[in-house]
């Protein structure tokens, strides 16, 4: 089946924080191997694995100094072989990153480009003159802060780094370039892999002409930002309109090997969702993208309808992947915690919400057990903008802590060292172990929901369609499809206290078992505090007003 990515639920592994077996703190590919079972039992069709390949970890692999090869923290590309053996022989599919954006400065490429102006690879990475005044060429700034400009006295010029002065960005701009990362590509499907995860795909190109970027709106009681970044509209120094030959140069290359499947990252605050669109519509870019519009602290009926409605209505033939949590912001469960008065039901309402839009799914590792974020302390940090920017951004260790596997004390089976990050207590009382000892968990709760998405075609490919009714409750269809002739009607109630709404038509349908939270009299329905139903009725009209401010 070619096409097995729409509607697909992915699994995201941080192989950091997954599973250690050899002791040295750090989760590896053994470790990843020893739990696959944990991950076939939920019910997801694939795993994606964060970073892998060789690097100095700077920015925790996301600085790549061979693209050809598995970083020795991890295991080698025996190791890698062997995992997807292991995968596929348990159904699930295996996606992996690929940082094409920017590599290392310890990759060769670079080690080249930057002796002088002439040589081979010169012209490899993005390379620009000073001013007059020797200041850098422009005013864009770095993602984590400072400038994106880093001088080289070799050559006498700057070069661009979206990120860390230790990630220079590939210069996209030269065709050499373009096929020597689609040849890397090719060279991990060959491996047997069935598709990547395009880190910052928006990123690739940059404005020939260097122009200046224009400063950001910004309301009037925030005059600044925590990051200079966010105080500039990115005109120019990303989301350019080269991206889109050259993800269809990536989508020729993946229809070579029949089911391989791209996801890209798109990270744009003004123009997310209309990139999105324009990068998975037309059948000849990427299958599917994710941008941060469900990624953030807004937690309204609106929002998430808005953003769907938006997508579809921009790229009726383009495919979303939606999450709520990933391991670049604080997790779902303590960003969306005051909208909520008992982190199990929040949990269970989040798993149940996004496994009924409409799109593929992406689920972080630890989010089937309900995890918050972690509290970690300044001198437990390694994320640099975390440590840049202390404390009023704590960067993206606290979502990257590990699994708790085992009951007791941390580190709770992830490993028997000291893990590269801390399991906090609270983290501890929500190990796997218990969890799967537990009928009424969390993690079961989630193989519930899944299972109920299976059985439930509908959900994976049918349209939606939003009903108008006021917050907080969230409403549609999942109507009809090629593979389904039910029409399934999903209501969310997205507040900490209950709310009871009215129904007419399809009178006797009770709430299905999936349901949470509901109870059904007649024609009103009466939904706690995060409580949510489905019904398996096209018939039922719904009505709600809103709740009355008190």
């Amino acid at each position: 089946m070619t096409d097995w990515w729409r509607g697909a639920v992915i699994y995201q592994v941080y192989p950091r924080s997954f599973q250690d077996t050899n002791g040295d703190g750090v989760g590896d590919l053994a470790g990843i191997m020893r739990r696959l079972d944990h991950i076939a039992s939920l019910g997801v069709d694939a795993i994606w694995l964060s970073p892998i390949n060789q690097s100095p970890q700077k920015d925790m692999g996301y600085d790549v100094s061979d693209y050809k090869e598995v970083d020795r923290l991890f295991g080698s590309l025996e190791d890698f072989d062997d995992l997807i053996k292991r995968a596929h022989a348990l159904g699930l599919k295996v996606i992996i990153d690929q940082v094409l954006s920017h590599s290392s400065d310890q990759h060769p490429w670079f080690r080249e480009s930057r002796l002088n102006r002439t040589n081979a690879k010169a012209d490899w990475y993005v390379w620009a003159d000073p001013k007059k005044d020797g200041s850098p060429p422009n005013n864009w700034p770095s993602v984590f802060g400072g400038r994106a400009w880093e001088w080289n006295p070799s050559r006498g010029q700057y070069y661009f780094h979206n990120f860390l002065i230790e990630q220079p960005d590939l210069n996209f701009h030269n065709p050499d370039v373009q096929d020597a990362l689609l040849d890397v590509m090719r060279f991990w499907l060959e491996r047997g892999v069935d598709g990547f995860r395009l880190d910052t795909v928006n990123y690739y190109f940059h404005d020939k002409q260097l122009r200046n970027n224009p400063p950001a709106r910004r309301p009037k009681h925030l005059p600044y930002a925590v990051n200079p970044y966010d105080m500039q509209e990115h005109r120019f120094s990303k989301s350019q309109p080269e991206n889109i030959e050259f993800l269809k140069r990536v989508r020729k290359l993946l229809d070579q090997y029949p089911g391989a499947t791209t996801v890209g990252e798109i990270g744009d605050s003004h123009r997310g969702l209309q990139l999105m669109e324009q990068y998975t519509s037309g059948g000849d870019k990427l299958h599917m993208a994710y941008t941060f519009d469900m990624l953030g602290p807004e937690f309204t009926a609106e929002h998430f309808r808005s953003r769907q409605q938006k997508f579809f209505a921009g790229a009726p033939n383009g495919w979303p992947c939606w999450a709520f949590s990933n391991h670049d912001v604080i997790r779902h469960m303590s960003r969306w915690a005051p909208y909520s008065a008992d982190a199990g039901d929040l949990a269970r309402q989040a798993a149940a919400m996004l496994l009924s839009f409409k799109g593929s799914v992406c689920l972080y590792q630890g989010e089937e057990l309900g995890l918050p974020e972690a509290d970690i302390l300044f001198e437990e940090l390694t994320d640099p903008p975390g440590i840049r920017f202390w404390p009023e951004y704590k960067g993206r260790d606290g979502c990257r802590t590990p699994i708790p596997w085992e009951e007791g004390e941390a580190p709770n089976g992830f490993s028997t060292a000291r893990p590269w990050l801390p399991v906090k207590p609270n983290h501890s009382a929500l190990n796997v172990a218990a969890q799967n000892a537990d009928p009424g968990s969390t993690l079961n709760f989630y193989r519930r929901a899944l299972a109920f998405r299976r059985a439930h075609p509908v959900l994976a490919d049918g349209d939606i369609e939003f009903l108008k009714v006021g917050e907080p409750l969230l409403a549609f269809r999942r109507l009809a499809s090629k593979a389904s002739n039910e029409t399934l009607t999903c209501l969310f109630n997205l507040s900490a206290e209950p709310v009871t709404v009215t129904l007419t038509g399809g009178e006797g349908v009770e709430p299905l078992e999936i349901s949470h939270g509901a109870e059904r009299r007649k024609s009103k329905l009466k939904l706690s505090g995060n409580g949510f139903a489905f019904f398996d009725t096209a018939e039922m009209k719904v009505a709600f007003g809103g709740k009355r401010k008190r």
